[in-house]
């Protein structure tokens, strides 16, 4: 399927907008500016701001998606154990806070914006954290935690309290993250 060049820097231009200044900062006016596109172009590809919110949060989502392909694909190549793995996964996680997402959390950012639980936007955002929750249950019951959903949990909290603090008190909190996740996931 060709990709629509209109659509991509529609949804380049609203990520970078909606991360750096909020989703109710940014009018689709600027967005349909920044991008060089027409406002019918807009309409075409996405219904309403919404719709184009939904789009980001999804994009927000793959990204982080290929942290973890990412990392099986080094274990994998490496002949890695699931231990090893899950380490993986910690760095990507942590690397991702330093590099990519240095103002918070896209989802968590977003649901404080859309109070709605039963809206789009906030589908996007649960669907996310099931998604990163189940996943990172499977790679802790295959690097055999003794509770592989209690590692989960605390694994998400660690990663929302490294996304917020990081953004909120401006320190490199991506080491202790690592250092509190591998603790909590038995890799210490």
């Amino acid at each position: 399927m060709k990709v629509s060049e209109p659509r991509e820097r529609l949804l380049r231009t609203a990520t970078r907008l909606f991360y750096e200044e909020g989703i109710n900062g940014v009018g689709v006016d600027r967005v349909v500016a920044e991008a060089g596109v027409t406002r019918a172009t807009m309409y075409r590809h996405f219904p309403g701001k919404e719709a184009l919110v939904v789009a980001y949060l999804e994009h927000e989502d793959a990204i982080i998606r290929s942290l973890f392909a990412a990392a099986a694909e080094q274990a994998a190549a490496t002949g890695a154990s699931a231990s090893d793995l899950l380490a993986l996964v910690i760095d990507g996680v942590a690397d991702d806070a330093t590099r990519l997402h240095t103002r918070g959390c896209p989802f968590i950012n977003a649901s404080a914006e859309f109070p709605d639980a039963t809206g789009p936007v906030r589908t996007v955002v649960r669907r996310h954290r099931d998604w990163f929750r189940a996943t990172l249950t499977e790679v802790a019951t295959a690097a055999g935690a003794p509770d592989p959903a209690a590692t989960a949990a605390s694994l998400v909290l660690l990663r929302d309290a490294m996304l917020v603090g990081g953004y909120l008190d401006g320190a490199d909190v991506a080491s202790d993250f690592r250092a509190t996740a591998r603790k909590v996931a038995g890799l210490a």
